[in-house]
């Protein structure tokens, strides 16, 4: 291939990456704004999310851009396809960090209900699957991505000991149950966080290897 069309493939990597970081602090901040009770934060959070749409949507023409003019083949085709998917997994979890703000937005407007879930921990796991996907992808490391896959079942356990938490409390201030729910559905947010990034290392496998990886099997080798 000719030097353009590496360049043009190291800048979409580039670009990848730069979008990976500007979603983890998109979600940092939305978990920031929940553990401190900001609501100017929690609308930051939501206002800040037309620049990830913007630059996934760039991302994604860049990319039909290299498949029209370069027509790549095999090891090539598979690094834009799956920067395709992938793109649209960071995207997606930016649009779930403002799930979390907007339920923020609902439980700091309604400081009777006295409970406080830690929700520290479990993003922990979720942005060191998320950075981990993202390490895997830059230093084409297969065995870091199967790594991704593994800890999945780690975030899902600390979502049923939260949702658990919830619902014990429910029963102490059932006159709140409506507000409480709203820790569920953030517990459930970073659940499918986890997912995504799941998702991402299951395309970095696919990517590097041809081999595509769902549902935690291998469903076989991409002939292409």
């Amino acid at each position: 291939m000719p030097k353009h069309f590496h360049r043009a493939i190291e800048d979409l990597m580039k670009r990848l990456v730069a979008l990976s970081a500007r979603v983890e602090d998109h979600v940092q901040l939305a978990l920031d704004a929940l553990q401190d009770r900001n609501i100017d934060t929690c609308a930051r959070v939501i206002m800040n999310d037309v620049e990830i749409d913007r630059e996934e949507v760039l991302l994604e023409e860049e990319c039909l851009k290299i498949l029209a003019l370069h027509q790549p083949v095999a090891r090539d085709l598979r690094f834009v396809i799956a920067t395709l998917k992938i793109n649209n997994d960071l995207e997606r979890i930016g649009d779930l960090a403002v799930d979390i703000a907007e339920h923020a937005q609902r439980i700091i407007a309604n400081p009777t209900v006295i409970a406080k879930f830690d929700f520290r921990d479990m993003y922990s796991r979720v942005k060191n699957m998320l950075r981990c996907s993202l390490d895997a992808l830059v230093n084409m490391d297969m065995a870091l991505a199967r790594q991704v896959l593994q800890a999945d079942d780690e975030v899902d356990e600390m979502n049923r000991r939260i949702c658990d938490d919830v619902l014990n409390e429910m029963k102490v201030q059932a006159q709140h149950a409506h507000l409480l729910i709203q820790y569920v559905y953030i517990s459930r947010r970073l659940e499918r966080m986890a997912d995504q990034a799941t998702n991402i290392a299951e395309d970095i496998i696919y990517m590097m290897s041809g081999d595509i990886v769902r549902h935690g099997k291998s469903l076989g080798k991409y002939q292409g």
